[in-house]
């Protein structure tokens, strides 16, 4: 007899009532030699900081936008940002790069493919490699940031 699909669970241990409920979760678990369950105990997986995220709006992306021209057209900072995240993101998950979960693309009822990533689930160490890729492809356009 097939098994229900165990639920994904996150705890984070900030006390002893979290650490009771974990002991509890793997106590009850199925033991199931052919599908088994996987447990992974690790450091919170930090998301991008928010000032990362304005530094990308208000110093990259607003400088290439106001200054780079790609065959003699401009483009608005969000058009910038959707190419980016195109060119950028990281194709799938990555562990330190991206949290748990990343998807970069995710396919339509016509199979039609669609960039669903996001930076938001990047890590900061992530966000950091993601920016400093921006900034060398608009150096590369004459762009020169401002300072922040």
């Amino acid at each position: 007899m097939k098994r229900d699909k165990f639920p994904t669970r996150i705890i984070l241990l900030i006390g002893q009532p979290q650490v009771q409920l974990v002991h509890n979760i793997i106590s009850n678990a199925p033991i199931d030699a052919e599908n088994p369950i996987e447990v992974i105990v690790r450091e919170k997986q930090k998301s991008r900081k928010l000032d990362q995220n304005a530094l990308m709006w208000v110093n990259q992306l607003s400088d290439i936008a106001e200054q780079a021209y790609v065959d003699g057209r401009k483009y608005k900072a969000e058009v910038w940002h959707e190419h980016f995240k195109e060119l950028y993101l990281p194709e799938e998950f990555e562990e330190g790069i991206t949290l748990e979960g990343y998807r970069k693309y995710e396919y339509t009822p016509s199979g039609k493919r669609v960039l669903i990533g996001s930076t938001k689930q990047l890590t900061v160490k992530g966000f950091s490699q993601y920016l400093e890729q921006i900034e060398a492809f608009g150096a590369n356009l004459g762009v020169r940031f401002s300072a922040f």
